[in-house]
């Protein structure tokens, strides 16, 4: 089809035919019929000598980490059996970026290659594409366009950072967890001691006993932890509106404290569990699929009933949510076995008082570092995640 400057040409060219007609001026009937020529040959042009090509699209990696920088290459093959023009690509990048890349002629059955870098700005999916091919002629006057492949998503994950998880009599939590697992009893089956006074008769190996010349005792390991629920709440009544500067916002917060915390307590090897409004994630390969989850997630209703975790051995519920008083905190109050222990991670505002002994304090990702360092009595946050850590970076 004409293009502007092809649609200025034809309404020049008719007002000099119908000029030169009216008033008998042949240099203007010339002219005009020369204009009108140029028009209809660029438009023939374009629409009979349309380049074959065949376009493939590699996006690596196939999820990024807000931070990373991705790339994508276009492999550009000629399927046709002569020369084909030169001609433009482009391909959309998000809502507000252009990706523009002009292919020279290719012989029969040749292929080039062309690629651009996507920044990682901001968590969502992010689509590329789909690509249109535009010809043109030389005069600018016509172009053809076409739509020659599709559009692709890119998973664009929170950023998240390495926790140390909790282990008995460490910080505050292990103190805590050290004094619940002696509540409820000896752990696994350690070695035999020998018995000093003071020892649980109960706790005495007969049989082992009887075979030495004093008595055994059984030496049990305490309980570790085992477990750990993670619960992000994106209950938009409980969160303040979204601000411009993302650092600032108490809901990005939450997203990147909850991303953090599952990926840690996988890689520490504990049974982990994600549980938001609309998904309850388990089993393996959680942290991944819950970084799928959170790349897009937007605020919405409350948090539903949480259906009870029939596992054994000490376990975390961690409550991400802004503040003690939001519903989703209240409902996780609910749960009632010993042998698992809440903790609160509070994105807004919040006094040490309201948050308690096993709150954490994420009103900045700086205050959520220390907080956890010191509910964990470990070094803090080593380095941040990136996508083929968290195991969420192959090749689509």
């Amino acid at each position: 089809m004409p293009t502007r400057q092809g649609w200025t040409v034809l309404v020049g060219a008719a007002t000099a035919l119908v000029i030169g007609r009216v008033f008998g001026i042949l240099e203007l009937f010339v002219i005009g019929a020369g204009l009108a020529i140029a028009a209809i040959v660029a438009v023939l042009t374009v629409r009979l000598r349309r380049p074959q090509l065949a376009i493939s699209r590699w996006v690596h990696p196939s999820v990024l980490t807000v931070g990373d920088t991705g790339r994508v290459d276009l492999l550009i093959d000629n399927r046709g059996r002569s020369r084909s023009p030169r001609a433009d690509l482009a391909e959309p990048v998000g809502t507000t970026n252009t990706a523009h890349m002009t292919i020279g002629a290719l012989g029969p059955r040749a292929q080039v290659t062309a690629g651009y870098r996507v920044p990682a700005g901001r968590r969502g999916v992010l689509v590329v594409g789909p690509t249109t091919l535009q010809r043109r002629d030389l005069l600018g006057l016509a172009i053809d366009q076409r739509v020659v492949a599709g559009a692709t998503e890119i998973t664009v994950a929170p950023q998240t950072f390495e926790l140390p998880m909790p282990s008995l009599g460490s910080g505050v939590l292990g103190r805590h967890l050290l004094a619940l697992s002696q509540r409820i009893g000896p752990g696994e089956f350690h070695s035999l001691r020998e018995y000093v006074i003071g020892d649980e008769p109960r706790s005495i190996h007969w049989r082992a006993s009887a075979r030495s010349e004093g008595l055994k005792v059984r030496q049990h390991e305490a309980q570790g932890v085992r477990r750990c629920i993670i619960v992000l709440d994106r209950d938009g009544d409980a969160y303040p509106a979204p601000v411009t500067t993302e650092g600032a916002d108490v809901f990005e917060r939450a997203i990147v404290a909850a991303g953090s915390i599952v990926l840690s307590a996988e890689r520490s090897g504990l049974t982990t569990r994600f549980v938001t409004n609309g998904a309850d994630l388990r089993g393996p390969d959680v942290s991944g699929h819950a970084l799928q989850v959170l790349a897009p997630l937007q605020l919405g209703g409350p948090l539903g009933e949480l259906e009870r975790d029939p596992g054994e051995g000490l376990g975390l519920v961690i409550v991400v949510t802004s503040t003690p008083s939001a519903d989703a905190w209240r409902r996780t109050a609910r749960i009632a076995d010993p042998t698992l222990t809440r903790i609160g991670v509070f994105t807004g505002v919040t006094s040490a008082a309201q948050r308690g002994r096993l709150g954490v304090d994420a009103s900045s990702i700086a205050s959520f570092r220390a907080g956890w360092q010191r509910l964990a009595g470990a070094r803090g946050m080593t380095h941040s995640f990136s996508a083929a850590e968290s195991g969420t970076g192959a090749p689509s």
